[in-house]
């Protein structure tokens, strides 16, 4: 921020004071469009910026990784802003702890990173539901990324909130922002609202100002309906596009001004059941080293990916859902633990080619510690703690109704109903229309007896006595963030049946398992002694100390099937052992405790647990490993199988 005069000084030495002092009104960053570039305070500038997600990286590690970003080398970092993550309810902020967006602008202002700002309203970056707020779904008929009055009316009412307090921090304000982007690749939308974008275009200008350089970023496909007249048009690709091909086409919207490819892909993201994704070393360097010399300003996507701690992963459509997984490691420069990789040395001897790299060395990795195996002891079922998970008791409802109707975001609910007659011969059990959203995990009297999954399996076959308790517990894998968009309603989406009957009559019970765990953090629960090894949804916890030195660590559950973890209390997120490609879940160091204090760890384990309930934490993460193709894609005869690559524009 520029510094203000000092009070009382002597007159004689106030104006050659005033000409030394950096003025808030002398700094512009604006396009010479004759020159075919940008101009910072009137100066030639060329940006090589990186993205990072403040939301997915904890908070006491922002400046690590920003200083990392800037001693590789980049004049700038380029971020989203998740609206779900500040607005969990309509007028109910929070800007607070990791959500402290200030905070993270004045970091990487420490940090002499410029700062590319994109805030949507929708954002996709694989986030749960590409950023909106769930509960805009509350109103069933609303169409998303419109000009929906419904729709704007919420746009309106956030961008009213946010974007006054990223006003000072504009750079020719004194802040560290340089271009804020308006939507995010809404090409690749299927609406082609153009009133919708002027709408948002207008909402911008008149909340920050005209001196604010706005823009739009969109794959090259998508160039036709996501740029505007007013609007700097940038694009995106990786390192295997045709870069001639797709910076010809951008002329053809943005005729004069320097080139812009604002996603420039140094890795991908994962889905579960596939494996990870890597993009080779020399390929990205290559690519980058290309459009430097043509005199591009990129951005690297992603730089640093980080991690979907608790239920923030997004997921993808293309022919059948596929959710992301808990680890955004994104094979980025610098690792999901933030450290640095091969691929940041060689990312960092192209730019020193181009621009000043900063002195002095990348700080090393972090230190990394193993521990275990330890065991983990049984809590009991998730059905034995339904009045805790649930204290203001279930929701009648004639039909099931969706986690949205109940107000009930992301997680877990429970539907509960009973038998009417008896089923004595295995019956077919099934949700029409693809109706569970996303995966249900089926029990009869307390007893697992098996899975349903959206597009995957259809069917589940029961018997039970008349009177028997029908329990589905529906989990939200994340809401579509990139692919349809369209409204991704979570919950049985239609009434089961069994055998020829509609079942009715429904109890829905929202789970609120985060302020369980944390309530049973850090006491003991008394252990269950049952012998056997129970299936289904159950919880597991052990407590253990950390005696030596600290550090980072990766949580690994062999043999463990499908959860969540949390760690003091902390949702570490979704692990899928059985599935992968992901096996271990990244730790933090802060999130530990050391020096001997208890840390304690909580499994919901929704499938089977193994017959000895172990875990390690190792010293290297393992996320290309994938145990076990369990899934046959037969949707359509263009589905692409589990072994194909797949690639899907958009972030």
């Amino acid at each position: 921020m520029a510094p203000k005069r000092p009070p009382c000084l002597p007159s004689l030495l106030l104006p050659l004071l005033t000409l030394l002092l950096p003025q808030a009104d002398t700094r512009s960053f604006v396009v010479d469009r004759e020159n075919d570039r940008f101009l910072l305070d009137g100066a030639p500038f060329r940006y090589v910026s990186g993205s990072l997600h403040y939301f997915r990286v904890p908070r006491v590690l922002w400046a690590d990784r920003l200083f990392k970003m800037r001693m590789s080398g980049l004049n700038a970092v380029q971020f989203y802003v998740p609206w779900n993550y500040h607005e969990p309810e309509p007028g109910v902020y929070n800007f607070n702890g990791s959500r402290d967006l200030i905070a993270f602008l004045n970091e990487a202002s420490i940090a002499n990173l410029l700062v590319i700002l994109r805030p949507g309203p929708y954002i996709c970056a694989e986030w749960e539901m590409g950023g909106l707020p769930a509960w805009l779904l509350r109103k069933t008929e609303i169409h998303l990324r419109t000009s929906d009055p419904d729709f704007l009316a919420a746009v309106d009412s956030w961008f009213k909130v946010l974007l006054p307090k990223l006003y000072p921090w504009l750079y020719h304000n004194g802040g560290n922002i340089i271009s804020i982007q308006v939507e995010n690749e809404y090409g690749s939308y299927k609406a082609c609202d153009f009133t919708y974008m002027r709408h948002l275009a207008g909402l911008f200008r008149a909340l920050l100002g005209d001196r604010i350089l706005l823009f739009t970023t969109d794959g090259p496909e998508g160039l036709k309906c996501g740029s505007l007249r007013g609007l700097y048009t940038t694009v995106d690709f990786g390192p295997a596009d045709n870069m001639t091909k797709i910076f010809a086409l951008l002329r053809k919207y943005e005729p004069h001004g320097p080139l812009v490819n604002s996603e420039y892909y140094t890795g991908w993201l994962d889905y579960w059941g596939q494996n990870h994704s890597m993009r080779s070393i020399s390929a990205v360097t290559k690519g980058l080293k290309k459009m430097l010399k043509l005199g591009a300003s990129v951005n690297m996507y992603m730089f640093h990916g980080g991690t979907n701690f608790g239920y923030w992963n997004g997921a993808d459509d293309k022919g059948r859902f596929l959710p992301i997984t808990t680890s955004y490691d994104y094979d980025a420069p610098i690792s999901e633990a933030g450290d640095p990789t091969p691929k940041l040395f060689a990312v960092r001897n192209v730019i020193s080619e181009f621009q000043e790299i900063p002195l002095g060395p990348i700080p090393p990795p972090s230190p990394k510690m193993m521990l275990g195996p330890l065991t983990l002891y049984l809590d009991g079922d998730l059905l034995t703690f339904l009045d805790i998970l649930c204290p203001h008791g279930p929701i009648h409802s004639v039909l099931p109704v969706t986690f949205e109707a109940v107000k009930q975001d992301r997680g877990f609910m429970l539907y509960r109903t009973y038998l009417t007659h008896t089923v004595s011969e295995p019956t077919q059990f099934w949700v029409p229309n693809n109706g569970v959203h996303d995966r249900a995990y089926v029990m009869v009297d307390g007893e697992f007896q098996g899975v349903l999954e959206r597009n995957m399996r259809h069917q589940l076959f029961l018997i039970g006595k008349i009177g028997a308790r029908l329990d589905i517990l529906l989990e939200n894998m994340g809401r579509l963030s990139f692919g349809s968009n369209s409204s991704d309603f979570k919950g049985l989406l239609e009434p089961p049946v069994l055998g020829q009957t509609v079942l009715t009559q429904w109890l829905m019970f929202p789970l609120n398992i985060d302020k369980l765990v944390k309530r049973w953090f850090p006491l003991p629960l008394l252990r269950s002694s049952h012998p056997q090894v129970p299936s289904g949804p159950t919880f597991y916890s052990t407590t253990f100390p950390i005696l030596g030195e600290g550090g980072d660590t990766f949580l690994f559950l062999p043999g463990w099937t499908k959860g969540q973890v949390w760690i003091n209390g902390f949702n570490l997120g979704r692990y899928w052992t059985r599935q992968g490609p992901q096996q271990t879940l990244y730790v933090p160091g802060p999130l530990l405790f050391f020096g001997g204090t208890l840390n304690k760890i909580t499994l919901l384990e929704l499938e089977n647990v193994p017959p000895e309930p172990k875990i390690q934490f190792l010293d290297k993460p393992i996320l290309n490993s994938t145990l076990h193709k369990t899934y046959i894609y037969s949707l359509s005869a263009d589905t692409q199988s589990p072994s194909e690559p797949m690639e899907l524009s958009g972030h």
